[in-house]
């Protein structure tokens, strides 16, 4: 491991907007992120797969009335968002380095408000299906954690998450299910929120078709 991961790694442990292993509240705020973390009780928002945090942060500076947490399992984005949003002087905004996977040890039965996936691995391999961040085991956990009436946003880049996704949630009949395939030519475009991130802007200055779905959880 690079020294300059060590030294990110080391501020982390030092930085209260991030939580992680080997901290004390690090399995004590499942059910209790509003009352234990958050300065206010507001609406729980989450981008899971944040990468560098850019969503999750500009989505906190846009929205001050709700909370945000980034959820990462790489140290160094973690690092990356948490220092955005010290810089921004934001405290509406945290970050969480889990796996993915184990999401709903975290987070109490209908705890979160909305989730964002935004531009994930598309785990192209068939027999990666089921590692997709919108494959049905993730989705059955989403909706666990999710509020009746809340909602999960997806934006990729990638046809084929995004048909399969489609798919998907089409066999479980999800509930208002909004969808385009070219986000930003279509009347859906209000949720661009005016937020890229690191690699929406690439993919856009590419020309490639940002896809965007959303649906809610009754």
């Amino acid at each position: 491991m690079g020294r300059g991961k060590l030294e990110k790694f080391a501020v982390n442990a030092t930085r209260a907007n991030v939580v992680e292993p080997g901290k004390e509240n690090f399995e004590k705020l499942k059910g209790r992120w509003n009352s234990d973390f958050f300065l206010k009780d507001q609406p729980l928002i989450l981008e899971v797969g944040c990468g560098k945090g850019e969503y999750t942060v500009g989505m906190a500076q846009r929205y001050p009335e709700k909370n945000y947490l980034g959820i990462d399992i790489k140290g160094n984005r973690i690092w990356k968002g948490s220092s955005l949003a010290i810089e921004a002087g934001l405290y509406n905004v945290g970050f969480l380095r889990i796996f993915l996977e184990n999401l709903d040890q975290h987070f109490g039965e209908q705890e979160v408000d909305e989730i964002w996936i935004t531009f994930p691995d598309p785990q192209p391999r068939k027999r990666d299906i089921k590692r997709r961040l919108t494959s049905p085991r993730f989705l059955a956990m989403y909706e666990r954690i999710l509020k009746p009436g809340g909602k999960l946003h997806l934006k990729t880049d990638s046809d084929l998450l995004f048909e399969y996704s489609l798919e998907v949630l089409q066999e479980r009949n999800a509930s208002n299910l909004l969808h385009t395939f070219d986000l930003y030519q279509s009347d859906l475009q209000e949720h661009t929120m005016g937020i890229y991130t690191t690699f929406e802007k690439k993919y856009l200055d590419l020309g490639v078709p940002i896809k965007y779905l959303q649906y809610t959880v009754s």
